[in-house]
Order: structure tokens, then C-alpha cells, then sequence
């Protein structure tokens, strides 16, 4: 099973590009686990993590004329990587959230 869920701040607004006619918005998430204190007294400190997110068809419209930098999102979707070689010959790698769902929260 390939399932991600994910609730987070979004990191810059939407971008929207189009693949023949379909639309596909892309932005990046981030995700925030508090500091803590384990039973041993060990602080741990707050960490963040920055999620690229795509989104196709109406969830790319709707990204695009309701998503903005800040929004905070619910969102449920397959974890994808993909891998190119750029014009330098470097192998680039980046893994993605297809996005299935979504909630826009308050």
C-alpha cells in the first residue's frame, strides 16, 4: 500500500503549468513535529520537513484559486519518485506527493 497523509503549512503558492490540457499545480508543504522531552530528560528539538506537492485536474484549479503561502492542508495521496539527468549529465532525484485528497483547513 502507497498511502501518505500529510497536515501542514503550505510553503509558496501554487504553480500552475498544463500537460496538453490538463492542469497540474505543484507547491511545496511543510510538516512540523514539536519539540519534545523524553522520560530520560533528552530535549528534542522542534523539526521541519518540506514536502513537494502535485496536483492534477480540478484539485490543480482549485489550488490555483484557493492556495496561497500559509494555508494549512489536509492531504492524503502516493508518495512518487522520479529521477532525470540534467544537461550537465547530473542525476537529479526528487520524490513527490500525488495528491488523492484534500482538505483546506483553518
Amino acid at each position: 500500500m502507497n498511502k501518505v497523509i500529510l497536515m501542514g503549512n503550505v510553503g509558496r503558492d501554487p504553480e500552475i503549468r498544463y500537460i496538453d490540457t490538463r492542469p497540474v499545480a505543484t507547491f511545496s508543504l511543510a510538516t512540523t513535529e514539536r519539540a519534545r522531552r523524553t522520560a530520560s530528560g533528552v530535549e528534542i528539538p522542534e523539526r521541519t520537513e518540506w514536502h513537494n506537492i502535485v496536483m492534477f485536474d480540478s484539485s490543480a484549479e482549485i489550488a490555483e484559486k484557493y492556495i496561497r503561502k500559509g494555508s494549512r492542508l489536509l492531504i492524503e495521496g502516493k508518495l512518487r519518485t522520479r529521477t532525470w539527468q540534467d544537461l550537465n549529465t547530473l542525476k537529479h532525484t526528487i520524490t513527490e506527493i500525488y495528491v488523492d485528497t484534500f482538505e483546506i483547513l483553518r
